[in-house]
C-alpha cells in the first residue's frame, strides 16, 4: 500500500512522476479541473458576499471517485498540480472535496510545485512541501466569478439584442474590439500615391568584378525628400530626367562614405506570449497548437532511458532563468561554437511584464545539454520543431552579441542634389549563429551589401528609374500580432490567450483567413454594441486595470470580494438598464444617408440571418432590400501561383464566400477553396470509394463530408474514426468531445444512441488539450494507423 498520493493533472504526467518516486508513492491524475460553479444562474450571488456554489463536473466524477478510494488508502495527500493559479484552484478544489466527503479525516496535505518535470525537480519540490496558497486560490476564484458574472448576464442580452448562441466575455470583448477596430481603420483608408528615383550603379568589388547596388534620391533642388514629397509621375519623370542627365560620361561621384559599428543583443528566453508569437511567425502555428504541443514536451518523452520532461512549465510571464541553466548552456556554447560566442558574464534578463511571478522561469530547456538533434528521433515533427525553436531561443540568449557594420554612401552631383545608398554586413555573427528573433509584417528590409566605396570614386551608372508606389492600410492582425497587442494593452495572461482567439472564432465573431483575423458581420455587430453602450467593459485601460487588481489579489495585497463589488455594482445596473432602453432593430441597424427607391424613407444596413444586407427602414409597410454594395473588398493578393497560368492568386468573394481566383481571369478562371480540403483517410461508409475530407463552411465551421459531393452527400460534423458501430454497423465512428462527458467515439447514425469513451491514455486533460482546439485542429483516429 501506497503510504502517500501524488495527484497531478494529466495521466501523461503521472506517468513521468511515478518513474521518480518511489514505492511509497502513487501517482494518479485528476484530469484538469475536478469542479466549477454551478452551470445556472446564481451560482454566484453577490447578495451574499458572492457565495460561489460549486459542483463536481461530470466528466470527472469517475476520477475524483478513484482519487477518494486511492485516498482511503494512503497516509497522506500529495497535490502536484501545476504551478500556477489555476493549479493551485485545482489543489485547493480537490483538498475541499476530499475533506467535505470525509476522505481526508486527519491526514495532512501537502502542496509541491516543479516547473520542470525531471528526477531532479521533482525530489527537490517533494522535499520541500508548503500550504495551499490561498491568496492565489482566492485569486483564481475571482477571475472565474467575474467570467461568470460578465457571461451569465451580457451574453442573454445579446442573445435578447442581436441573436441567440452569442456570447461576452471580460477579456474577449477587448479583444473583438482591438479586430473591429482595425478593420474599421482598414476601411476608412484611402491610398496616397507617392513615387521614389533609384538610380542602378555598379562599382568594383574586392575581387574586381563590377557588383550592382542601388542609391535613392534623397535631396532634390536643395530640399530634403521625404516618402510622400514626390507626388505624382510628372515630376517623377523630371526628377529622374534630371538624374539621368547629370551622370558625367555615365557616372556618378561618391563625395562620401561613413561607416559605423553597432551592437545587436540576442532577445530573453521565451514567455508564454512571446513563444505563441514566434511560433506563429516561424513555424506557422496557431497558439492553441503551440500550447498543445508544449504540453506534451513539458509533460515528458520517452528518451530510451525512461520519460523525461524536455521543456520547462510553459505558462509563464517571466524570463528568468535558474543558475544551472545559464551554466549548462555556457558549456554548450563553449563546447559547440568556441570561445568567441561565450561572454564574460552570463546574460540577465528583465522581465517586461510588471505582474511576472519571478520565482517561475521562462520556458527552456530543461537541459540545455540536450540538442535538438540528439532527441529528433524520438520526437515527431511538431514536437521536434518546437523543441529546436525553444532550444535555440534560450542558448542563443546567453550568446555574445553580433557586431553589423553599416554602410552610408552619398551621391552629390549638384550642390541640392544628392543620392544615397546603405548596406549592411555582419562582421561578427554571435548569437546570429544560431538563432534571429522573426518580425511581424515585416517589409523588404533584408540588408543589401555595397561593394567597397571611397569618397572619389565614379561607380557606372546602369540605368535611372521612377518607381510608383501607394500607401497601404495597416494590416489585420494574425494570431501572433494579436497576442502581442493584448499583451502590450496588459490584458490577457499566459493562459488565457489561447482561449481568447479561439471563442472569438468559435462565436462566429472573426474568421482566420490567410493567417489574419476578418471581422464577421456578426463580429462588427457584438463589438458595436458593446463600445457604445457598455464602453468601460471593452475599455482597454479599464480591462487592465481589473487584471492588474486580481493580480494584487494573487500577490496578498488585496482582498478578492471588495475588487467583485467594485465591478458587480455599477454593471449590474447597466445591463438593467440596457436590457429596457436599447431595441433590438437599435442594435443590429445602421442608418445610411440615402432614400429608399420604394418608398422614400430612409434606408438601413441591417443583420440578418445570413449577414448583413440594405433594407428600408419603414419594413414591414415596405419590403424593399438589396445585398450591401461594396461589401466585397477588393480582391487581397497571395503569394500562392495558379497552376494554369503561373499568375497570382487573389483571395475574392462571391455567391458562397471567399474563394481563391486567378488574377488572369477572364482570360483564367481558375479556382479553388481558400482552405484545401484536408484527408482524413477514412472511406465514406455511404458510398465506399470516396474520403472523409476536413473542410470548412461559409461561416468557418469545421466539418467532414465525402470528397465524391455532388455524386456523394455524405457529411458528419466531428472527426471520423475508421471503426464500425458495435451497435447498429455504420461504418464509421465520430471523435466527438463535449464539456459534459470528455471525449468519447459516438455513432454518427441519428438513430442509433451508442457512446463509448476514450481510454483514459488518449483522453486530454481538460483546458490543456484537444477538448479545448479548434474543431479544424482535432485529428480524426484512422484506426488502420494505430
Amino acid at each position: 500500500m501506497a503510504k502517500h498520493l501524488v495527484v497531478v493533472e494529466s495521466p501523461a504526467k503521472a506517468k513521468s512522476i511515478n518513474n521518480y518516486l518511489g514505492k511509497d508513492y502513487k501517482v494518479v491524475a485528476s484530469y484538469g479541473h475536478v469542479r466549477d460553479l454551478r452551470a445556472k444562474e446564481g451560482a454566484v450571488d453577490p447578495e451574499h458576499d458572492f457565495r460561489m456554489t460549486y459542483e463536481v463536473i461530470d466528466r470527472n466524477k469517475k476520477h475524483v471517485d478513484a482519487i477518494a478510494s486511492e485516498l482511503d488508502n494512503a497516509d497522506s495527500l500529495v497535490l502536484a498540480t501545476d504551478p500556477d493559479r489555476e493549479g493551485e484552484a485545482i489543489a485547493w478544489h480537490l483538498a475541499e472535496l476530499m475533506r467535505e466527503q470525509g476522505h481526508l479525516d486527519d491526514k495532512p496535505v501537502y502542496r509541491v510545485v516543479f516547473h520542470e518535470i525531471t528526477k531532479g525537480a521533482v525530489q527537490e519540490a517533494m522535499a520541500h512541501p508548503r500550504d495551499i496558497s490561498t491568496e492565489l486560490v482566492d485569486a483564481q476564484q475571482a477571475r472565474r466569478a467575474l467570467d461568470y458574472l460578465v457571461g451569465f448576464n451580457l451574453s442573454p442580452l445579446l442573445w435578447k439584442k442581436v441573436r441567440r448562441g452569442l456570447s461576452a466575455g471580460r477579456v474577449q470583448s477587448p479583444a473583438l474590439r482591438l479586430i473591429a477596430e482595425r478593420e474599421e481603420e482598414i476601411e476608412a483608408f484611402e491610398p496616397t500615391e507617392y513615387w521614389s528615383i533609384q538610380a542602378d550603379l555598379a562599382a568594383p568589388a574586392e575581387d574586381g568584378e563590377l557588383a550592382p547596388f542601388t542609391a535613392q534620391l534623397v535631396q532634390a533642388e536643395g530640399d530634403k525628400l521625404e516618402k510622400l514629397s514626390i507626388g505624382d509621375g510628372e515630376r517623377a519623370e523630371a526628377l529622374r530626367a534630371r538624374v539621368e542627365a547629370a551622370a558625367s560620361e555615365g557616372r556618378l561621384p561618391v563625395t562620401s562614405v561613413e561607416k559605423k559599428q553597432r551592437k545587436r543583443n540576442p532577445a530573453a528566453p521565451f514567455t508564454t506570449s512571446t513563444l505563441q508569437q514566434e511560433a506563429s511567425r516561424k513555424l506557422g502555428f496557431s497558439v492553441s497548437k503551440t500550447m498543445r504541443v508544449a504540453q506534451q514536451l513539458y509533460e515528458g518523452m520517452d528518451l530510451g532511458e525512461g520519460t523525461v520532461g524536455l521543456i520547462t512549465y510553459m505558462r509563464t510571464d517571466s524570463v528568468n532563468l535558474s543558475a544551472e541553466a545559464v551554466e549548462e548552456a555556457r558549456q554548450v556554447i563553449g563546447e559547440r561554437y568556441g570561445s568567441d560566442y561565450l561572454p564574460d558574464q552570463p546574460r540577465a534578463f528583465k522581465s517586461q511584464s510588471k505582474n511576472a511571478q519571478e520565482a517561475h522561469e521562462a520556458v527552456r530547456p530543461t537541459s540545455p545539454a540536450r540538442h535538438p538533434d540528439d532527441v529528433k528521433a524520438k520526437l515527431d515533427k511538431d514536437q521536434a520543431r518546437l523543441y529546436d525553436l525553444i532550444w535555440k531561443r534560450m542558448v542563443a540568449g546567453q550568446m555574445s552579441h553580433a557586431l553589423v557594420d553599416t554602410v552610408t554612401a552619398l551621391l552629390e552631383f549638384e550642390a541640392g542634389w544628392t543620392l544615397k545608398a546603405t548596406g549592411s554586413t555582419v562582421a561578427f555573427p554571435g548569437f546570429l549563429k544560431v538563432y534571429e528573433e522573426g518580425k511581424d509584417d515585416a517589409g523588404d528590409d533584408k540588408d543589401n551589401q555595397l561593394p567597397p566605396l571611397a569618397e572619389g570614386d565614379r561607380p557606372e551608372l546602369a540605368e535611372v528609374r521612377k518607381e510608383q508606389h501607394f500607401t497601404e492600410p495597416p494590416p489585420r492582425y494574425t494570431e501572433a500580432t494579436l497576442v502581442k497587442r493584448l499583451e502590450s494593452y496588459g490584458i490577457g495572461r499566459p493562459s488565457t490567450y489561447a482561449s481568447i482567439l479561439s471563442t472569438l472564432q468559435d462565436r462566429g465573431y472573426a474568421e482566420l483567413q490567410n493567417k489574419r483575423f476578418f471581422l464577421t458581420d456578426v463580429g462588427r455587430v457584438v463589438s458595436r454594441f458593446l463600445t457604445n453602450h457598455f464602453t468601460d467593459y471593452v475599455d482597454y485601460e479599464f480591462t487592465a486595470r481589473l487584471e492588474d487588481e486580481l493580480d494584487a489579489v494573487a500577490r496578498g495585497e488585496a482582498d478578492w470580494r471588495p475588487v467583485l463589488r467594485r465591478f458587480w455594482e455599477p454593471f449590474h445596473k447597466q445591463v438593467a438598464e440596457k436590457e429596457h432602453s436599447v431595441t433590438r432593430a437599435e442594435v443590429t441597424s445602421e442608418p445610411l444617408d440615402e432614400k429608399c427607391p420604394k418608398c422614400g424613407a430612409g434606408l438601413e444596413k441591417k443583420l440578418g440571418r445570413n449577414g448583413q444586407f440594405i433594407g428600408c427602414s419603414a419594413y414591414p409597410e415596405c419590403d424593399y432590400t438589396r445585398p450591401v454594395e461594396g461589401e466585397a473588398p477588393e480582391p487581397e493578393v497571395t503569394d500562392k501561383q495558379c497552376p494554369e497560368c503561373g499568375q497570382p492568386l487573389a483571395i475574392k468573394h462571391g455567391r458562397y464566400g471567399k474563394f481563391l481566383g486567378c488574377t488572369g481571369y477572364p482570360e483564367c478562371k481558375h479556382r479553388e477553396p481558400l482552405e484545401k480540403p484536408e484527408g482524413t483517410g477514412v472511406t465514406c461508409p455511404q458510398c465506399g470509394e470516396g474520403e472523409i475530407q476536413a473542410k470548412k463552411n461559409r461561416r468557418g465551421k469545421v466539418f467532414y463530408s465525402c470528397n465524391q459531393y455532388p455524386k456523394c452527400k455524405y457529411a458528419m460534423p466531428n472527426p471520423p474514426i475508421a471503426e464500425s458501430c458495435p451497435k447498429c454497423g455504420s461504418g464509421v465512428l465520430m471523435d466527438k468531445t463535449t464539456k459534459k462527458y470528455g471525449r468519447e467515439k459516438v455513432c454518427p447514425n441519428k438513430e442509433c444512441d451508442f457512446r463509448e469513451a476514450f481510454p483514459e491514455d488518449e483522453q486530454e486533460v481538460a483546458g490543456q488539450g484537444d477538448a479545448d482546439a479548434p474543431a479544424e485542429e482535432r485529428q480524426p483516429v484512422n484506426a488502420k494507423s494505430k
